[in-house]
């Protein structure tokens, strides 16, 4: 990849980066593309979503012959989701092809129950689990703890789905009838904790890490809502803490680009691991406009194997606050004009997206030294969309 970039530059031409699924991840790559020069392509899932700005090509990215084709026209392959299946990821590596991050990171991001095998290995702290295959082994964990669980499909869940809380082992029956053999779920403990956090490590090949400031993620009915950077009152044992795990499973799992550690903060004060991202992610977004590098820029310097920019905050306080759902009536293009009058401060990012209950249709940026202040902008500007 670096004789290539090589030859690129000596020529003039543009690096380019594929992206792999045309969601608001890769959409909100195209600018900071654009200011560094890099041509962006995305291979898109369908028409009309939302990176189709950049949308090169449209088809399945399961299918090998589509994504072979795909990436003969970039220098460096990455990602808007962790779905592409492994054959396709290593045919690719194979084929001799820049794929960052890999496969061999990417598993874990894929398959939960690699991802907690790999992390205790790694000696990393999260909740005390089990590979469970069927009834009997679930109610043998829910009797070790407590009589209450959470059991999540291995792979393919997000924003809530595939997670489930359950009090005996009935409550996953019907997992169970659909898992084929050999197939198996995950059980984790029920972790009492007081809050969720996150924390961001950029990585690129060469091993050059930066991390951004731990921040606070607040969940509704299992999408993110709000976050809050840093994490109020996050003090130096904490953020270190964070900030170590983040590194160590960077290092440990041969991250590249973006990397979103999703973690527990317990009532005891522990700081347990919950899920991985290896890409730009939710608890990130307050980076576009609240830092000196956002993370969608960093992500593209990452994987390209450039320098890595400054992670620090633009201000004491950012936070950003999603838009859900979307307006109920009428139109986006016509709630800008009061959002933006009554906060001109607040940066307004939206996804190309149908309204839908639930979904994540844009969000709402807004930094300063006063969080109530900043708090209090955002979600009003938000609600604008509603």
């Amino acid at each position: 990849m670096r004789d290539n970039r090589t030859r690129r530059t000596e020529n003039h031409m543009a690096l380019r980066i594929g992206v792999i699924g045309g969601g608001q991840l890769a959409r909100m790559m195209i600018a900071p593309a654009v200011e560094l020069g890099i041509e962006i392509r995305v291979l898109a899932e369908s028409d009309g979503m939302s990176a189709q700005l950049a949308a090169t090509a449209v088809g399945d990215y399961r299918d090998l012959d589509t994504v072979r084709a795909f990436a003969k026209d970039v220098d460096v392959i990455t990602f808007d989701h962790e779905h592409v299946p492994q054959e396709v990821l290593r045919a690719l590596v194979a084929d001799g092809a820049a794929v960052h991050p890999g496969p061999d990171a990417l598993r874990y991001a894929q398959d939960k129950l690699d991802m907690r095998a790999r992390l205790a290995e790694l000696d990393v702290p999260q909740p005390d689990w089990a590979r469970v295959t069927d009834a009997d082994e679930l109610q043998a964990f829910l009797d070790d703890h407590g009589g209450r669980a959470v059991v999540k499909t291995p792979r393919g869940g997000y924003d809530g789905k595939g997670v489930r809380v359950v009090r005996s082992a009935d409550d996953a029956a019907d997992w169970f009838a659909q898992t084929e053999a050999g197939d198996a779920l995950l059980v984790e403990e029920l972790v009492s904790f007081r809050r969720e956090l996150a924390q961001q490590i950029a990585r690129r090949p060469s091993g050059q890490m930066v991390a951004y400031p731990v921040v606070e993620t607040v969940q509704r009915d299992g999408v993110c809502a709000e976050v809050f950077a840093p994490a109020p009152g996050a003090g130096e044992r904490l953020a270190h803490m964070a900030e170590g795990i983040g590194r160590l499973i960077a290092e440990g799992l041969g991250v590249t680009g973006m990397l979103a550690v999703e973690l527990f903060e317990t009532d005891d004060e522990r700081i347990l691991v919950n899920e991985l991202a290896m890409r730009p992610h939710n608890s990130g977004h307050w980076s576009q406009d609240g830092a000196v590098t956002g993370q969608f820029e960093q992500h593209l310097r990452a994987v390209a194997d450039l320098p890595l920019g400054d992670a620090t905050p633009t201000a004491e306080w950012a936070t950003m606050v999603n838009i859900l759902g979307g307006p109920a009536d009428g139109t986006f293009e016509s709630r800008f004009e009061a959002a933006m009058s009554e906060h001109p401060d607040a940066k307004i990012h939206t996804y190309g997206k149908a309204a839908r209950p639930g979904r994540k249709v844009g969000h709402v940026n807004v930094s300063g030294d006063d969080l109530d202040d900043i708090v209090y902008k955002a979600r009003a500007a938000a609600a604008h969309f509603a």
